[in-house]
């Protein structure tokens, strides 16, 4: 690996760039709100792009495009299913918690909110969706610091052990000093990058392949079915496919984003904004792996890494496209998805044990620049357990990211959306929610049943336990007094 090498060169400079957003951030970051939300300052465009950014990870550009490249557009119904959840996500979800947050003692985090929001004296709702939030999360986390170990790898012939703490570095760095604020800034810089890089790469890769006409024929001569979009596929498979999009209903890094919006009015437009940059970045996604169906096939020669680990079909085809300087810029978006997901997921598990645990039940009193501090601590205690779990190097980016996708949307998917659309709902009802849809994921993973994704019974059953659960008891009259203000509001302001 030369130092004149300018892949590293355009890595070398992005991360500094990161990192400089990070300090910049650090002197607007004054107390714990601003740490873990910014202050609810987020203007439309940097909520919607830092949504976005957040989201998708280093699945963006590796999981899917691997599994485009392997199966056809059969795979790409994860792509429709996620299109349809963000939308119906942004539409009823993201105003109403804006502001039923602010109406629930301003709250800061979803266990902070759920406590608010249901009168949770006994602490019992915050502490279960809290750890919750750390299971999970750190699962989360350890795919995308896998991402981050691929690339590295693979662009600078690292081991993957060094790999590892190499993605995993400058995440921590920017997250730890800068919080909220720095996360949001970077993922607008990252989203940015790519789309970028998902319009770009296809492009280049079509004409490479001898323009349209040219490419299909090549894509079809593998494998007629590969435009098959029923191919291999059942409707079970389908419908599990689809289910991605029920995930984001319940996704704290995203609806961190919403809580942060500086009012309602900017979510309209921040929707629009958001669902653009989505709907041009999976489409760029599945052009990436299908058109490089075509390119290896024509060049057999330069396909090994690509047969190997079919996660790396976009980072093989950025190096042998692009002169090197713009290939490292290339690169550098899947640094950008892995560093934007990584470390908005680092700071909600670090709000989890900040604010839920520590400040509630250690240091009621702690100032407020203690908070931030311990804060800190724990972003590098959370980023440690997660580079422990994702030391295996035979992890795959997408089949973690699915397990985690499933354990949040399930536990609190319904959780969240049913308490911003009903007044009925109790304290027990989510609790129950939450524990029913965590446990289902759990279980229908271990038990692999009927082959359907895990988040679809896990988002039915806590579901219909929310209500049934509720419906044996009764909201209290503060319950109701704050929901119907804050849905005034959020009417007066959408």
């Amino acid at each position: 690996m030369s130092v004149s090498n300018p892949t590293l060169i355009t890595f070398v400079i992005y991360i500094a760039a990161m990192v400089l957003i990070g300090f910049m951030a650090y002197r607007s970051t004054n107390n714990l709100s601003d740490y873990i939300l910014g202050g609810r300052s987020l203007g439309s465009v940097v909520t919607a792009l830092s949504a976005g950014a957040s989201d998708m990870s280093g699945w963006l550009l590796m999981g899917l495009p691997g599994a485009i490249y392997m199966s056809g557009l059969s795979e790409s119904w994860i792509a429709i299913g996620l299109i349809v959840g963000a939308y119906l996500n942004w539409l009823f979800v993201a105003g109403r918690l804006r502001v039923q947050t602010e109406h629930n003692g301003d709250a800061l985090t979803l266990p902070d909110y759920f406590s608010s929001r249901f009168e949770d004296k006994s602490g019992l709702l915050r502490i279960i969706s809290a750890v919750v939030i750390l299971v999970f999360f750190t699962i989360y986390c350890a795919s995308g610091i896998v991402a981050g170990a691929r690339l590295f790898e693979s662009t600078f012939g690292m081991s993957y052990e060094t790999a590892l703490w190499a993605g995993a570095a400058a995440t921590i760095a920017y997250t730890f000093v800068g919080g909220f604020l720095a996360v949001s800034w970077t993922d607008t810089v990252q989203a940015t990058l790519m789309i970028f890089a998902l319009i770009l790469t296809p492009i280049i890769v079509l004409l490479a392949t001898g323009g349209v006409d040219t490419t299909f024929l090549a894509i079809e001569a593998k494998n007629p079915d590969n435009f098959n979009m029923l191919k291999n596929t059942t409707f079970i498979g389908i419908i599990s496919l689809m289910g991605w999009g029920l995930g984001y209903f319940g996704q704290p890094h995203i609806l961190a984003r919403f809580m942060a919006a500086d009012s309602v009015k900017s979510i309209a437009k921040a929707r629009r904004i958001s669902m653009t940059w989505m709907i041009l970045c999976l489409g760029g996604t599945v052009a990436v792996g299908f058109f490089g169906i075509a390119y290896f096939s024509a060049h057999p020669e330069v396909a090994g890494p690509v047969t190997e680990n079919h996660e790396r079909v976009f980072i093989e085809l950025a190096k042998l496209l692009f002169n090197p300087w713009i290939a490292g810029v290339l690169l550098s978006a899947i640094l950008a998805a892995v560093m934007s997901t990584l470390s908005c997921q680092l700071l909600v598990c670090s709000s989890a044990l900040t604010e839920d645990f520590y400040k509630t039940f250690l240091r009621k009193n702690a100032s407020q620049l203690e908070l931030v501090w311990v804060g800190r601590l724990m972003v590098l205690v959370v980023a440690l357990i997660a580079i422990a779990m994702a030391a295996n190097p035979n992890n795959r980016v997408l089949g973690l990211v699915s397990y985690a996708w499933a354990g949040f949307g399930a536990a609190f998917g319904p959780v969240v959306l049913i308490s911003v659309i009903w007044k009925g709902m109790t304290r027990n009802g989510a609790l129950a929610g939450i524990l029913v849809g965590a446990t289902t994921v759990i279980v229908w993973k271990h038990f692999e049943l009927l082959g359907l994704y895990e988040i679809i019974p896990g988002f039915i059953f806590a579901s219909l336990a929310i209500y049934f659960v509720s419906k044996m008891g009764a909201p209290t009259a503060g319950m109701v007094e704050r929901f119907d203000a804050a849905e005034k509001d959020y009417n007066l302001n959408k």
